[in-house]
């Protein structure tokens, strides 16, 4: 596919400390790649062991089993040093997956923009944990105003 018929790619590593990767979110992953809403474009399964050392683990190698769907899901994107930076961040012990992915539910928003000579200048992500704690301090700015009146 060419890449200004594509959507945008984001990328997210989620860590599984020991012990908690039950395999139960991977259907939902399934889910959107069968709905057209993503497109898996690499992933990479990786370990961090219990003395620093980080290996890449084959999908089809991971507990539970259901992953191998996702084998052979490498587009070049991820390498060596994504493996390093990947795993420097985990807990000695856990387990990660780090997902590049096209959404491409926005593809068509995305192709017409460029195509209309628009540039993408800013972008982000804000963590629900971030917006969470955001909304809680505003509701206590809010009131602690209405209480002092």
């Amino acid at each position: 596919m060419e890449l200004q018929e594509m959507g945008p790619v984001d990328y997210l590593c989620v860590e599984f400390p020991d012990g908690s990767l039950d395999g139960t979110a991977f259907p939902l992953l399934v889910d959107l790649v069968d709905r057209g809403i993503i497109r898996v474009l690499d992933i990479l399964f990786l370990r961090r062991e219990h003395d620093g050392t980080v290996t890449a683990l084959d999908a089809r190698d991971v507990e539970p089993a259901g992953l191998d769907v996702f084998h052979g899901a490498a587009s070049g994107i991820l390498g060596g040093d994504d493996l390093r930076q990947a795993g420097s961040v985990l807990e000695p012990g856990s387990a990660a997956v780090v997902l590049v992915y096209e959404n491409a539910w926005a593809a068509p928003l995305a192709i017409r923009l460029r195509r209309n000579g628009a540039h993408l200048v800013a972008g982000g992500r804000i963590p629900v944990q971030a917006l969470l704690a955001a909304l809680d301090e505003s509701e206590t700015v809010t009131v602690s105003a209405a209480g002092g009146r």
